[in-house]
Formats: C-alpha cells, structure tokens, sequence
C-alpha cells in the first residue's frame, strides 16, 4: 500500500478526513520544507490541502518540483494545495476542486482568497475565507435571498478588510448603515443554516480522490 501524507488543518477535521481516509498519516498545515520532509520520510502520495500563508514561511514551488521529480503524487486542493496545483499543474501537480479551477481560470487571483486566522491551540478557523463568502452570496443571490445589490456590497467589504477579521458577524455589520436591514437580517438567518464551506467540500473531494489512487482506482 502507498504512503500517504496529507497536510490538513482548517479546512477539514481530522477525524472527518480519517473516515474517508483511514489509512494516510495527516499533519498540519505546511510550511517550507515540509513537501521535502515527508519525500525523505518515504511518502508515495501528498495531498497537500492547509498551508501557512504569512505567520510562516509557505511552501515552495521548487520543493513540490522535486517531490514530483522524485516520483511521488501530489494532489492539491482548497486552500494553499489549490494556489499550488494552479500554479504547478502543468509541471504534473494534481488539482482537486470547485476553488482549484477558480485559481486555473482566473477567477480568483488573490492567496487572501483562502487565507484564514486560526486559533493557534487547535488550528480551527476563527474567520471566514474570502471565497467562501463569495460562494455563499453567489447562493444566496441564486435563491433570491440577497439582491444583486446587497451581494456587490458584502463583497466589496469583505474584499476591504483584513482576512483575520472577515467574519460574517463583521461584514453584515459594516454593511448595515448603507443597506436595507430588513434583507441582511434575512441573510444572516440563512448563512447560519446554509452557508456554502466550500473549502471544506474541496478537502473532501481530494481526500476522497487519493483514496481512489490507494485502491488503485
């Protein structure tokens, strides 16, 4: 059987990951090095899904160059494996995911797209990611919850303020002096149910995709 690293933090539980993938060692978000310390540590596939963007240095180009190089699978999705396998998927990086083929078109151009602050105790999320909410208003517009207006401004603020402080709470907050309070409040109701965790769905495709390759798929 394969030797399966993945790089997981934010974007996923790990014990979500373990159901779908039982069989694969998973650590934290990457950082430099990291690609080259799980090809000396023997591994076949890497999925790299969560990476540090500014508290750390990220991961290099060169580094997934020479693990490809070497022969191992590198499969790439939802946050800094999305930005990675956009950039390296014609050098053989393997691209998973709804925000992997925005990067590749070019409809998301930004790293603060998928940025995220993290509780440094637990790593779990305590903002929300740019493409997220664009995804959520894009589905809520969809379902005549937001009008076309009121989605242009929430993510025009959202797009305005520092990743660590993009909350839902915090966008609709600064919206309320130049919008109708009626509709936000009626988004608000509706993110708490059905906002759309895109990152979280693009972790799972991918781990659910090396999953196939272990079964040889």
């Amino acid at each position: 059987m394969p030797a399966v690293v993945i790089f997981l933090g934010p974007s996923l539980d790990t014990a979500a990951a373990r159901r779908i993938l039982g069989a694969a060692e998973y650590r934290p978000p990457a950082k430099r090095g990291d690609i080259l310390r799980a090809v000396k540590d023997g591994a076949d596939i890497i999925g790299l899904i969560d990476g540090v963007f500014f508290q750390d240095c990220s991961v290099a180009h060169k580094e997934i160059l020479a693990a490809l190089k070497a022969g191992v699978k590198v499969v790439g999705a939802s946050s800094m494996g999305a930005l990675r396998a956009c950039e390296m998927d014609t050098l053989g990086m393997i691209g998973i995911g709804r925000i992997y083929r925005m990067y590749r078109d070019g409809v998301l151009i930004s790293d603060d797209e998928v940025a995220l602050a993290c509780d440094p105790f637990t790593d779990d999320a305590v903002s929300e990611a740019l493409v997220d909410i664009r995804i959520t208003c894009e589905e809520a517009l969809a379902w005549g919850v937001i009008t076309s207006r009121l989605h242009d401004q929430i993510i025009k603020t959202a797009e305005g303020m520092y990743y660590p402080e993009r909350t839902y709470r915090s966008v609709i907050r600064r919206c309320r002096e130049s919008s109708d309070p009626e509709e936000l409040d009626r988004f608000a109701a509706w993110v708490e149910s059905s906002c759309i965790r895109q990152k979280e769905a693009d972790a799972v495709e991918a781990i659910a995709y090396i999953a196939g390759m272990v079964a040889g798929e």
